[in-house]
Parts: structure tokens; C-alpha cells; sequence
């Protein structure tokens, strides 16, 4: 990294073991291929091959006097297969394509003297940059950055775009680890985006796939011990981390992460399916990431999230200040199905185990994960890890996202489902509540694009992913098979893009409004009182057929409580406190909950209500 002569220009380049390299004395490749005797490297504009030195454990080296940034080339295998360079930062032609040489200082950033944002102020925006705009690119979504900062969203955390095979995917095919996908733009787009947001006081976090790499254009079987053939996942081999070979597989990812975080200024990362990640290994891969990756920063905010389906909840531990130890959170699948399941008794998909179990979701809310050893009859399996002992900011709730949204067979927004008075409640409830919030792309103007599972990996894999989605829809009610969008089919891709015309438009427009003055709640009441939030601090009660009280002891020891009726039936008999209301969704009469409603309440550490309030957006 060095400064430029301007003192608010600064240029980062993360210096890497593996792939290209820029030197004085000329470009430098290298590769990692313990299986081959002999490596070369082609460089097409010079039209010249150059062997490559065999070097102790398995590594091939040369340097290219003449090469330059922008130069295109491959390596050449023994049996003269040309393939990319699996570290490439660059695939200008797809994954299968030759990898271009990128020289990371071009970039001038001006994001001197960012710190971003402690977790426990983070409200997070997850979204798809090939439908978050019409156009699909990094740069397209600059422009929409000013809508999330008036939002009051501060924290983007972008799907994954390491480079995929084919024109369009959800990017969790991924084939090359360092490559921004080029249907977004190039290395120098992700990081005007990037760059950009943090000008605009946003962070950027950026969701991983470490678990399994996609089924075509990673080629590193061919010449290196890549997969473990020992484990599997869902969607293919795991990454070889404890099997022979496995050390310079494990510095291969730590690379990949730390590289995210330092030449792009990243501002976090979010690990996919972190339980689909093995290790028998004496220090657990999970471990060693969490560890490089902090020891990778500069200084500034810098978050880890888990998605774990297993609720391995010790990931989460916190030191005596309360800081993340290793990961400063996981996505609570939980609390969404817990709320899912209770409010529309929806038994198909994830949903089988939640249904008719309001304890859950009270359990959920206050606790950050329902299943904690518990056994799951739809799952047939124990699930999960005691999680009390953890503040509720080391779980993400949400009402909507990627997976509960595009699993769905027509990919379905949540107010399409539901009654426009139940999905204010929900969303005041993840909004208000001291779990991290996460909200899904254009769920604040509820937008009217579905957002469906769309593929571009190949004709030959085309029956395969069309029989994988069909299974997967069969799983909800009434989803017939014959009705079913294509998950190949370009259409389908065009379908999920935002409308941007909608947030100016009614009923858009009035629900955009309710997001806003829900976040600007949350900055008012919760995020000065969440620092220092301790474990064993939440509780629960059901308090009528679909009722839940649920308390919190926030960091600064006020105290937050939730009365919610999650149903379209009002009930009484309700012990609603009078003072300290910060936030009334739907209706109260007397000591009555009416038709999904939900009252937050706010007491001071002095015992005393909250001074002023706010009702439905409106300040009382």
C-alpha cells in the first residue's frame, strides 16, 4: 500500500502469494500445482510462452520482463490445457476465459480516514447487484446510494460476485475467488461502489462462499488437492481444509479474505453456510479466518457474520467488554421462521417445525436462536447450541431476504403473502427489537418484483438445476410443477430487478415513509443503549393464544419490552404499561391488543418511562 503525493488520495494493493504480482523488474506469476511437473504461462499480447520454475512444495514461478497491466494470459499444463489463473483479479471473458493483469494502484481511493460503524449501530441492506438496478452493475448502483443513506440504512452487504459461470446468478457458484464478476463491471467498478458508499458514511460488507466452489470453471482439481472427497455439501464437494494438501488450500481462502478486506476496503464479510464448512483439523478453519481476517484490518470496523443453520452458537462468544471474541454475529433463521410460522401458518418449506409454536418465536427474539439443542421433526435432528449466555446483538433478524424470499417457488415478497397490517407489525419488530436488523433490497417501498432463483450455468446443467428447484417448490403448498418459472430462462433474471420508479409511486411511497421513521426510531431509542448489552438479558412469556411479552435489558441497563399479538384476532387482559411508549403498531384499547399489533415500551435505568414517545411513525 502507498500513499499518492495528493494527502486525500491513498492506493491499496493486498501483495499475495498466489496469482499475479507487478514488480519493477516486471510482472511475476505464480501458481500453486503440486500434481504437475511442469507449468507454463502464456501471455497473449506478447505471444509468448514462458515456462515457469518448479519451486519447493508444489509452486510454479516466472517473471515476464515485458508484460504490463491489461495483458491477458493462462497457464499451460503438461498435456498443453490452458487454463486461468485461479487468483486472478480479473476475468474479462468468464471464468473459462484467459485472466487480465490488474494493477491494483490504479485505483485512487479517497476514503482516508474511514472507521466505519460498530456493530452494535449497524442496520444492515442486503442486496444483488445484478437486479438491485436495471442496468445490473456496480457502477449502476452508486447511483441509488443517496435513497439508502435517507433510508437510514448504514451497512450494505452485497451477495456474492466472485466471478461465476454465465451471464446471471444469485453468485453462489462462484469459480473465481479473487475475479469480481464481469457482467458487473471491472476491479475498478467494485471499488468506485465501495469507495463511493463510504463517502456517503455507508459500510460494505461482502458475502463469501467458502463452503464449496460452483460446478464448472474452477480448475484447481486438475493440478492441486482442492476438494475433500471425504465430506460433501448440498450443491458439491467441500474445500479440501484437513485432508493431505490442505495447507495451501487454507492459505488460499485466508488470502482470498484478506485480500477482500484490504486492497478492496471491505468492510466486513459474510460466511455462507459456515456449517457446511469442515474441519477435523486441531485449529478449526473457522478459527484461523476469523483470526487473519481481524489481524488483516487497519484499524477500522470491521464485522464477520456466520450463516449457520446448526446454531453452533460458540462461534459467538464474547471477551468480559463485550466484543466479539471471533464472530460479531449470525443470521437468525429462527427468529424469522419462529415469526413466519406463527403469523401464516405457512407449514411447507422451513416452516414445518414453527407453526402453531408462539414460544418460539418468543424464545427466538429474546434468546437470538429457538432450537438449542432441541430435537426438529421436520428436520429429524437435534439442532442447535445453548445461545443464552450471548447478547441478542450477536444474531441478524430479518423479515425478508435472499434465501426466504427466492427459495420460494415464485419468489414471493412477504406483502404478497400477508395483510398490510401484519407486515407493519413484523417489520416494527425486527426494527425495534435489539437484534441486529437486516432488511432485503426494495422490501422498504415493498417493492412488486419477485425475487426468483435465476441460473445461467449451461445447457448441460440445465436439467439438473430445473429438477433441484422443482424439489425445492414442492416443498410449499400448491406449488404446481407445471407453474413454475424457469431458473435458466433470461426472463426469469429480468423479473427480479427493481423498479425504481416505485418509491415516488403510491402505496410505495407510504411504506417507504414507514421505513424510515421505523430506522429513525431505532437510531433514537435502541442504538445509543445496545453498547455493553450482556447475555441472559432476554426474557419471555406467551401471553395469549398468539401473544408474546418479551424484555431486554439493554446496555445501559433501561429496559425494552414488547407486547405483540401475532394474529388477526384481538385479545384482552394484557398488562400494557402506560408510560415510556416508544412505538404503538396497530391498535391498544384499554388493556387490549388489538389485530396485529405490537407495543414497545422503554424504561429507564432510573425506573422511569422513556420522556417522549413515538406512535406509527409519529411522535406522540
Amino acid at each position: 500500500m502507498r500513499d499518492d503525493e495528493a494527502d486525500s488520495v491513498i492506493r491499496r494493493e493486498y501483495s499475495m502469494k498466489f496469482g499475479t504480482q507487478i514488480l519493477p523488474e516486471g510482472v511475476r506469476f505464480r501458481l500453486w500445482a503440486p500434481k504437475m511437473a511442469q507449468v507454463a504461462v502464456r501471455i497473449d499480447a506478447l505471444e509468448r510462452t514462458l515456462p515457469m520454475q518448479r519451486l519447493a512444495r508444489g509452486w510454479h514461478e516466472a517473471v515476464a520482463a515485458e508484460a504490463r497491466a491489461g495483458m491477458r494470459y493462462r497457464f499451460v499444463l503438461e498435456d498443453e490445457t490452458a487454463l486461468p489463473d485461479p487468483a486472478a483479479r480479473f476475468q474479462p471473458e468468464d471464468v473459462n476465459g484467459p485472466s487480465e493483469i490488474i494493477d491494483p494502484l490504479d485505483f485512487a481511493w479517497t476514503d482516508r480516514g474511514w472507521t466505519g460503524h460498530a456493530w452494535d449501530d449497524t442496520i444492515l441492506y442486503e442486496l444483488h447487484i445484478g437486479t438491485f438496478t436495471p442496468e445490473g452493475t456496480f457502477r449502476a448502483a452508486i447511483r441509488h446510494l443517496d435513497h439508502l443513506v435517507a433510508l437510514g440504512i448504514n451497512t450494505l452487504q452485497i451477495m456474492p460476485v466472485a466471478d461465476f459461470p454465465g451471464r446471471w446468478n444469485w453468485g453462489y457458484d462462484g469459480a473465481s475467488l479473487f475475479a469480481p464478476d464481469h457482467a458487473y463491471g471491472r476491479p475498478e467498478d467494485f471499488k468506485a461502489l465501495i469507495n463511493a458508499a463510504h463517502g456517503r458514511g455507508l459500510s460494505v460488507m461482502l458475502d463469501v462462499v467458502y463452503n464449496h466452489f460452483g460446478p464448472r470453471g474452477n480448475h484447481i482439481e486438475t493440478y492441486a488437492p482442492l476438494t475433500n472427497a471425504d465430506t460433501d455439501t448440498p450443491w458439491g464437494p467441500t474445500i479440501n481444509f484437513d485432508a493431505e494438501g490442505s495447507a495451501m488450500v487454507r492459505d488460499f481462502v485466508l488470502a482470498n479474505a484478506r485480500y477482500w478486506l484490504t486492497e478492496y476496503h471491505l468492510d466486513g464479510l459474510r460466511l455462507d453456510a459456515a456449517h457446511e464448512i469442515y474441519d477435523s483439523g486441531p485449529r478449526h478453519i473457522l478459527l484461523e479466518f476469523a483470526e487473519h481476517s481481524r489481524a488483516a484490518t487497519d484499524g477500522r470496523h470491521v464485522h464477520l457474520v456466520q450463516e449457520n443453520s446448526n446454531n453452533q452458537a460458540g462461534w459467538l462468544k464474547r471477551y468480559p467488554s463485550g466484543a466479539p471474541w471471533l464472530y460479531d454475529a449470525q443470521w437468525s433463521d429462527d427468529i424469522h421462521h419462529a415469526l413466519h410460522g406463527v403469523i401464516t401458518e405457512e407449514r411447507g418449506g422451513f416452516y414445518a417445525d414453527y407453526v402453531g409454536r408462539t414460544d418460539l418465536a418468543g424464545r427466538a427474539l429474546a434468546e437470538g436462536a429457538a432450537w438449542q439443542g432441541e430435537y426438529l421433526q421436520h428436520e429429524q435432528r437435534h439442532k442447535g447450541e445453548p445461545s443464552t449466555f450471548l447478547p441478542t446483538t450477536a444474531f441478524v433478524s430479518f423479515m425478508q431476504n435472499h434465501d426466504q424470499v427466492g427459495n420460494r417457488p415464485w419468489g414471493e415478497r412477504i406483502d404478497r403473502l400477508i395483510k398490510v397490517a401484519a407486515m407493519r407489525m413484523w417489520a416494527a419488530i425486527i426494527l425495534l427489537s435489539p437484534p441486529i436488523p437486516m432488511l432485503f433490497m426494495g422490501e422498504e417501498w415493498a417493492a412488486s418484483a419477485p425475487f426468483l432463483f435465476f441460473s445461467d450455468i449451461g445447457d448441460d446443467l440445465a436439467a439438473s438445476v430445473r429438477e433441484s428447484r422443482a424439489e425445492q417448490a414442492s416443498r410449499y403448498p400448491n406449488a404446481r410443477q407445471d407453474d413454475l418459472p424457469d431458473p435458466m430462462a433470461e426472463e426469469t433474471f429480468q423479473r427480479s430487478k427493481l423498479d425504481w420508479d416505485e418509491p415516488a409511486r403510491s402505496p410505495h411511497a407510504e411504506t417507504l415513509l414507514f421505513y424510515r421513521r421505523l430506522i429513525e426510531a431505532r437510531r433514537r431509542w435502541l442504538i445509543p443503549r445496545l453498547a455493553g448489552m450482556a447475555g441472559y438479558m432476554g426474557h419471555y412469556e406467551v401471553i395469549g393464544p398468539k401473544g408474546i411479552k418479551v424484555s431486554w435489558t439493554l446496555g445501559d441497563g433501561s429496559v425494552l419490552v414488547l407486547h405483540a399479538n401475532l394474529s388477526d384476532t384481538a385479545f384482552a387482559a394484557v398488562a400494557l404499561p402506560v408510560e415510556g411508549r416508544i412505538w404503538t403498531e396497530g391498535g391498544v384499547a384499554d388493556q387490549t391488543l388489538g389485530p396485529w399489533t405490537c407495543v414497545f415500551t422503554l424504561t429507564e435505568p432510573d425506573g422511569s418511562g422513556a420522556k417522549s414517545a413515538m406512535r406509527s411513525g409519529q411522535a406522540a
